[in-house]
């Protein structure tokens, strides 16, 4: 592996690290729609830093692009405030204004410099070992690797030092005012960091990947835990592991690097949705199939609570009184049979003591309006699960 192998692979997963923290928090507060409005709309903060400086370099570039990030989300918020418009209509209308302007810009003062569209929206990993960072004779290596790197390094030292305000604030605005913290100075803090960190890594992998770095490690990390820290670095795994994945991928392939990595943070964000364990789609689709076989069994138990009479206990006339495909009593009357809810013979159905003391319990909380204990209450007389 090539020393320039090795520098891209190291800028991605430094970039990675870096997306994944406010990211993070950005998912959390439901805002990722906002990563695109400020991977789009810093661009007129690099175009009219450039022309103050002349180069493409110089950090004033990426306190003006930060500043330009934080501007949209002001705009954005203020014309969601007039309550006109929803968050994500008013992120539609103000960040291709931005963009727009830059766009402009660039086309009318900046034709004869490298600051085109196609750089800004792709940006080229495999180019980055070739802006080097040299003081006097000595080769320090790229210089993507020292911006993310010092961002990455900034970013973790916000993080523990507002860990505490950062966690309370999103989960719960009002009980950081009660305790003196200010929701808003961290939110724009939040958006500051977002923004720099977007710019840093412009050139060197474009918005496209920043937006996919920022995004889905954070939501693939968000379906399988529910704590923060864990969160945290699970969102820095799975981006790190994508990055390097994907390089390996496009290199198999003769591909674009950030299209390579952004594919695989897709597949992994798909495995995971369909896979987790208590949020994915197969695992919510199984919950709700049992729910439904369990809120038959409740029914059936009440009806037999409800009837002494053997011809109403009869396990053709349930079928028939409850109006049952023969699939699904089947299935009640195995599953109550497995929790030793029922007996049955010469097929008749007669309830447990356990389930009379199931079906008392049930009515008791159903007559008080106590719908919401039941769950807890099958949890108690439940062996198995529907």
């Amino acid at each position: 592996m090539s020393s320039a192998q090795i520098e891209i692979q190291l800028i991605a997963s430094l970039v990675a690290m870096a997306c994944a923290i406010p990211g993070t928090f950005l998912v959390l507060r439901k805002m990722a729609l906002i990563t695109d409005a400020i991977s789009h709309s810093i661009l007129p903060g690099i175009v009219i830093g450039f022309f103050v400086t002349q180069d493409l370099s110089s950090p004033l570039l990426i306190i003006l692009a930060a500043a330009s990030g934080v501007l949209t989300v002001v705009l954005v918020e203020f014309i969601q405030k007039t309550g006109l418009v929803k968050e994500d209509t008013a992120i539609g209308l103000v960040f291709p204004v931005l963009f727009s302007i830059g766009i402009l810009l660039i086309a009318k003062n900046a034709n004869d410099v490298h600051l085109d569209v196609d750089a800004v929206l792709l940006g080229e990993l495999a180019f980055a070992p070739f802006d080097r960072l040299n003081i006097g004779e000595f080769d320090l290596g790229p210089k993507s690797l020292w911006i993310i790197g010092t961002i990455l390094l900034i970013t973790l030292g916000l993080l523990l030092a507002f860990f505490k305000e950062l966690k309370v604030s999103t989960f719960d605005a009002g009980l950081a005012s009660a305790l003196g913290l200010s929701p808003v100075v961290i939110h724009y803090g939040l958006m500051t960091v977002s923004s720099i960190t977007t710019v840093g890594a412009f050139d060197a992998v474009g918005a496209i990947l920043v937006i996919a770095l920022m995004i889905a490690p954070a939501a693939t990390a968000y379906l399988l835990t529910n704590d923060l820290k864990k969160m945290l670095l699970l969102a820095v795994i799975f981006g790190v592991g994508s990055a390097i994945t994907g390089y390996w991928v496009a290199h198999g392939l003769d591909a674009s690097i950030s299209g390579s990595m952004t594919t695989v943070l897709g597949v992994v964000f798909l495995m995971v949705y369909l896979f987790a364990p208590n949020k994915g789609l197969l695992s919510v689709l199984y919950r709700q199939k049992q729910q439904r076989i369990e809120v038959s069994l409740l029914t059936f138990l009440l009806h037999l609570g409800n009837h002494k009479e053997k011809e109403e206990r009869h396990v053709k006339h349930l079928n028939e009184h409850i109006n049952w495909q023969k699939v699904q009593s089947k299935s009640v009357l195995e599953l109550a049979l497995k929790n030793n809810m029922i007996t049955i013979d010469n097929e008749i159905v007669s309830l447990t003591q356990k389930g009379k003391k199931f079906t008392k319990e049930a009515i008791d909380y159903i007559v008080t309006n106590k719908n919401s204990e039941i769950e807890n209450m099958k949890d108690r007389f439940f062996l198995f699960r529907g």
